[in-house]
């Protein structure tokens, strides 16, 4: 499909919806972000554990977060497509596991290019990009905090 018939075959009322769908996303995924972050911070503050496991303990939920976080965005890819508010061209099949990989691929910038967006759910993509490199800047940030809180208390 060119893009001239892309344009065609979806009126302004699909490309509003996509960008509906994208707010609600975007609101629930900051919204979970934040609080896990804050349930990973109460976590490590519980002194039980000695500083490398509470190390472990905000990597792995970080990890999590992240991959749950791009399930959502890949549900949102799924949708998108089973509402024919854009497709994904290249993708082999339409097993879910394809929406998670390309999702996995726009949430970190890597943009591989092997699977491409048309019609209004590039705009998802662009923002998934977006924010998911917010997410792991903000991710950084936070483990760098507690990495200097912990080193802190157990300076000799």
């Amino acid at each position: 499909m060119s893009q001239s018939q892309i344009l065609e075959h979806y009126g302004h009322s699909d490309f509003m919806l996509v960008i509906l769908v994208c707010v609600v996303l975007i609101l629930v995924t900051v919204l979970f972000h934040y609080e896990v972050l804050k349930g990973i911070t109460l976590l490590l503050a519980k002194p039980r554990h000695g500083p490398r496991v509470r190390i472990l303990y905000m990597v792995l939920g970080l990890t999590m977060l992240h991959t749950l976080e791009i399930l959502i965005f890949a549900a949102g890819y799924k949708l998108l497509s089973l509402l024919d508010l854009g497709m994904l061209s290249g993708m082999p099949s339409e097993h879910f596991y394809y929406y998670f990989y390309y999702s996995a691929v726009s949430y970190t910038t890597l943009g591989f290019g092997d699977i491409i967006p048309l019609g209004p759910l590039k705009l998802l993509t662009a923002m998934e990009a977006l924010l998911g490199l917010g997410f792991i800047t903000w991710s950084a940030s936070f483990t760098f905090l507690e990495m200097q809180k912990l080193w802190n208390v157990n300076k000799v």
